[in-house]
């Protein structure tokens, strides 16, 4: 008991070694006394005496032993359940944890997929700017044929005109 109380944390030890000194004092004090009475001879009535004292420390040294154990009893089972609480609530976060990174992952996919959509939409919105380049300039080439054609008109009727008149006139 000696060596496995001292193998103890400090705080526990001391306490231990001062019961343990207590209790050997205690034994050499009833050995003591043993002896005395063994080789003394004594009446009955002493060895009952003797024997009644003892049997009362011993009962009271067992109820101390017996409440330290129900108490160190009792706390290792809340230990013990203080650590499944713990373990509970481990697995919940990693549950919560594995979770959280599914959803990054979906996002992270949604925003590759977005910057692939975008290049995409820049590759049209090139494609309309070529677009509207080429209507821009078709629209100004037809108006300058129309222009074109509106000129011929005009010069051709003056010209049937100036025609007319000079056969009619004649």
């Amino acid at each position: 008991m000696d060596l496995e109380a001292r193998s103890l944390q400090p705080n526990v030890k001391v306490v231990l070694l001062a019961k343990l000194r207590e209790y050997k004092s205690d034994l050499n004090n009833l050995k003591s006394e043993h002896k005395r009475l063994a080789s003394a001879n004594s009446n009955q009535a002493a060895r009952d005496d003797l024997l009644e004292s003892g049997m009362a420390d011993a009962m009271s040294v067992s109820a101390n032993q017996r409440g330290r154990l129900m108490m160190s009893t009792e706390r290792l089972n809340e230990s013990s359940d203080r650590i499944k609480e713990s373990r509970r609530t481990m697995l919940e976060t990693e549950e919560l944890g594995v979770s959280i990174l599914q959803d990054l992952h979906q996002q992270r996919q949604s925003l590759l997929h977005a910057n692939d959509t975008k290049e995409q939409l820049h590759g049209v919105d090139d494609n309309i700017s070529k677009s509207k380049k080429i209507l821009t300039n078709m629209s100004r080439r037809m108006s300058r044929n129309k222009w074109i054609i509106s000129s011929i008109i005009i010069v051709l009727v003056v010209a049937i005109a100036l025609i007319l008149y000079f056969k009619l006139s004649k």
